[in-house]
């Protein structure tokens, strides 16, 4: 709210101090409310982003097992990584030539860690044997991802 200008004054333009204080107010009030919010979301936003960057990569390695004919085993190596291994040979190790990709959800999921029952493997037929279950869990919850022999990828959330 500005005064206006007397006739022999040129108008007065701009906001006053009582004005851009309130804003501030305002927004201040707002970011400390989105703050508080956005931090009890976070650690559901990474369970659930960890849940789907491992379905994703276990269907990957299923597609891949199908695309290129031969074996792809995932091992899960400690509870915040695993690795995806072309077992061209299917003699169950990493031989020079095998690509081996290794996952770590702590660089993008702080706090995510992960278990599983069973390294599953592949098959070119789309199939999967080891089947497993895999347990994703933070301070947000606990979801699941299991494998069936049919190679199906599926993610379940355990009812409390």
């Amino acid at each position: 709210m500005s005064r206006r200008a007397l006739p022999h004054e040129s108008p007065v333009h701009g906001y006053t101090l009582t004005e851009l204080l309130v804003v501030l107010g305002i927004l201040g009030l707002v970011g400390v409310l989105g703050g508080g919010w956005w931090l009890s979301a976070l650690p559901h936003t990474r369970l659930n982003g960890a849940v789907r960057f491992v379905r994703s990569d276990l269907l990957a390695a299923r597609m891949q097992a199908i695309a290129q004919g031969h074996k792809v085993r995932v091992t899960f190596i400690d509870d915040t990584r695993y690795s995806m291994v072309q077992d061209i040979n299917g003699n169950g190790r990493v031989d020079p030539g095998e690509d081996q990709t290794v996952r770590d959800l702590r660089e993008a999921f702080p706090g995510v860690t992960i278990q599983s029952t069973n390294n599953p493997i592949f098959h070119p037929r789309g199939t999967a044997s080891n089947l497993a279950t895999v347990t994703l869990r933070n301070s947000a919850g606990i979801r699941t991802v299991t494998i069936s022999i049919t190679g199906r990828v599926r993610v379940q959330v355990p009812q409390p």
